[in-house]
């Protein structure tokens, strides 16, 4: 069991299952303008549309953020492993430094992400002629994300080094 409230908990797992479908429908519908992109550069049925190139990195950049948010929810993310079984308690303690590293990284990304959002508020793309917001939003968007994830796991790690939880 978690240290969190049902609630959260049920929303939470609302949420990543939003974003595995999300995930799936980026990466879904990067395929049309990646296969546009090889099949009019190799063959003559379908004229080289330039803009293809352009949403094809927008989203990949999506695609990428949306699969951070998922990694971090999943405990996916890069750990190195340096004692060879550590007690529960210690096993808590260490995911509770990571966590809180990660956080770090998450509230750089709110407050960069939010700036960097500004900047690209009044900006379009100069091919697909698309908001660059709705691209750079991605940034303080994973940084939430990572933010809601992170509670809910800081408070389960905090529960198993108080003996409220089971290890």
């Amino acid at each position: 069991m978690s240290a969190a409230g049902g609630a959260w908990r049920r929303f939470t797992a609302g949420f990543a299952r939003l974003l595995d479908w999300l995930l799936i429908a980026t990466v879904m519908v990067l395929i049309v303008p990646v296969t546009m992109q090889i099949v009019s550069r190799y063959t003559d049925l379908i004229p080289p549309y330039i803009w293809t190139e352009e949403l094809a990195r927008f989203l990949f950049i999506w695609m990428i953020m949306i699969g951070a948010m998922v990694g971090v929810r999943e405990m996916a993310h890069f750990n190195v492993d340096i004692w060879r079984q550590p007690s529960p308690r210690m096993n808590a303690a260490l995911n509770l430094v990571t966590h809180l590293c990660t956080l770090v990284f998450a509230l750089v990304f709110v407050v960069a992400g939010v700036e960097f959002t500004r900047f690209a508020l009044y900006r379009i793309s100069e091919l697909a002629e698309l908001p660059l917001w709705t691209i750079h939003v991605a940034w303080p968007l994973t940084g939430l994300a990572w933010i809601v994830f992170l509670g809910e796991q800081v408070a389960d790690e905090i529960g198993v080094l108080t003996g409220r939880l089971p290890a």
